[in-house]
């Protein structure tokens, strides 16, 4: 039990509405924007703004491209299905529904993750402090390539490569990548090819990479680890794209949904209201499915789509409490032991101690190489796992075996399962739910001779703090300091390389320094 983030997708979601929703909950704007500054990526400006949805105050973030970089597919008004009636509700104008993914070889259409697409007006991009502004006309049959731009394209790795040479977190950068993975399977799936063989248009690609990277950034930001999703909230009818007409809820979202387990709740109202990307967000944090039978709100935002449905396109964010047990029900939070010789923690009201589910899974094999467990392993990982282990054990006949535990969160079950049955040859996964106790953590950021570095703090049950050096930290303290020159350093002690130990010191002593 604890704090943890409610994202209510009454009125779907997308990219865009979650990253703003996040920001109106108190996600810091100014780590964003510096997180964005260090993206390996040119042609594209942020915009945080507060507008109004049926009379609602609510956060607007807005990825403008550059006159370069701007996205044309984006500006193609192409019509959602439901006539008459999604054009009065535009005020006039038309839905553009058509997104940027595109199967590499094939070059037919794959329903992707631009936000703009599915939420924006007319001329977005070139309007972009515009909230409302009347639908600007187009010519629908010109081809893509008529706007004298080439487009390259950006395949997964590429995509890979720009999220971790970003400067964030390995938090942000882990959640970033479980998204875009999500993305790139749902595509897969839905067109018959390799998820390493989707590739998206560079337009494309630069403000999904932006809303992703902004959503990671600011979640890691707020510093929850509990997510609830109960269900997606769509639309109906069909989106008109540059290759033909999609049914509502697209192929890509209902992939996501499928491989994550969501519910999906369909409205009598003609629109698209989840995104790829929205979609992809919900599955990648989502570790609960249901509201605690108690809680209290501790914060709200709410984040704006762009277009103007029959409901208001806002998604709402709450940070939420669960209401803990009396603590005359609660012997542990009441400070009473129940035996002396039992060692016990009581708990501090400043120290929120957090209780979540997980699930583990584990099966036995005895007839797989140790490059196949390796492999698999890091397909485990890659895919979200929280944790992975391989435990020596003798199976029947005295053979010598291995046990395969992977830790992760329910939504994340058949994924687990799919990897292990595809690269190791188990027949039979068993599951276990189980529920831990998560302390408080905090990640620091400290500055020390040769270069920036990265801990994390965990508070205790009884207040006392501790703090741990990040391990991709010390190693890059470790050599920055062997081709550092001499004079970079005044402390003698500096003047050669670093031991991994003083490495570690190092930042410790840094991060010690700013509690005191």
């Amino acid at each position: 039990m604890g704090r943890m983030l409610y994202l209510e997708c009454a009125s779907g979601i997308s990219g865009d509405m979650a990253v703003a929703a996040l920001l109106d909950l108190g996600a810091s704007e100014e780590r964003l924007r510096n997180a964005l500054d260090s993206l390996p990526v040119d042609g594209f400006e942020v915009r945080v703004s507060r507008v109004k949805k049926s009379g609602l105050d609510a956060c607007d973030f807005d990825v403008v491209l550059d006159s370069a970089h701007e996205n044309h597919d984006h500006d193609m008004a192409y019509l959602h299905g439901g006539g008459d009636e999604v054009a009065r509700l535009s005020g006039g104008g038309l839905d553009d529904g058509c997104a940027h993914a595109h199967h590499h070889e094939h070059g037919h259409h794959a329903h992707e993750s631009d936000e703009r697409d599915h939420h924006a007006q007319g001329h977005h991009h070139e309007h972009g402090h515009h909230h409302e502004h009347a639908p600007h006309e187009h010519d629908h049959n010109h081809e893509h390539d008529a706007h004298g731009h080439h487009h390259e394209h950006r395949g997964m790795p590429e995509i890979e490569a720009i999220i971790r040479d970003a400067d964030i977190t390995d938090r942000a950068k882990e959640i970033a990548l479980r998204i875009f993975g999500i993305i790139a399977r749902a595509e897969a799936k839905a067109h018959g090819v390799p998820a390493d063989q989707v590739h998206f248009h560079e337009v494309g690609a630069v403000d999904s990479i932006v809303d992703v990277v902004s959503f990671a950034v600011c979640f890691d930001d707020l510093g929850l680890d509990d997510v609830v999703v109960e269900r997606l909230c769509e639309g109906r009818g069909t989106v008109r794209c540059q290759h033909g007409v999609l049914p509502v809820p697209v192929p890509a979202v209902s992939h996501v949904v499928a491989e994550a387990g969501i519910p999906l709740s369909i409205m009598d109202v003609q629109g698209e209201f989840v995104t790829p990307t929205g979609a992809a967000i919900a599955a990648a944090v989502r570790t609960r499915d249901a509201l605690p039978a108690r809680f209290t709100v501790e914060r709200i935002g709410l984040g704006a789509g762009k277009r103007e449905y029959a409901v208001p396109s806002l998604l709402r964010a709450m940070i939420i409490q669960e209401e803990l047990k009396k603590e005359s029900d609660n012997p542990i939070a009441s400070g009473r032991w129940a035996a002396s010789n039992e060692v016990r923690f009581g708990l501090d009201e400043a120290c929120a101690i957090s209780e979540a589910h997980i699930w583990k899974l584990e099966c036995d094999v005895d007839d797989c190489t140790g490059e196949a467990l390796g492999f698999t392993m890091e397909r485990l990982f890659t895919a979200g796992a929280r944790e992975a282990h391989f435990m020596p054990i003798y199976m029947k006949k005295n053979r010598p075996a291995w046990q395969i535990q992977v830790i992760c969160t329910r939504d994340r079950i058949p994924t687990m399962e799919a990897e292990l049955f595809a690269h190791t040859t188990t027949i039979g996964i068993r599951r276990t739910p189980m529920e831990r106790t998560v302390l408080p953590r905090e990640e620091l950021r400290v500055s020390t001779p040769f270069g920036p570095a990265r801990a994390k703090r965990v508070t205790l049950p009884d207040g006392r703090r501790r703090t741990t050096p990040e391990h991709d930290s010390v190693q890059a303290l470790v050599e920055a300091s062997e081709s550092a020159p001499k004079e970079a350093v005044s402390d003698d002690t500096l003047q050669r390389p670093l031991t991994y130990q003083e490495a570690y010191a190092l930042v410790l002593r840094a991060a010690e320094a700013l509690e005191g």
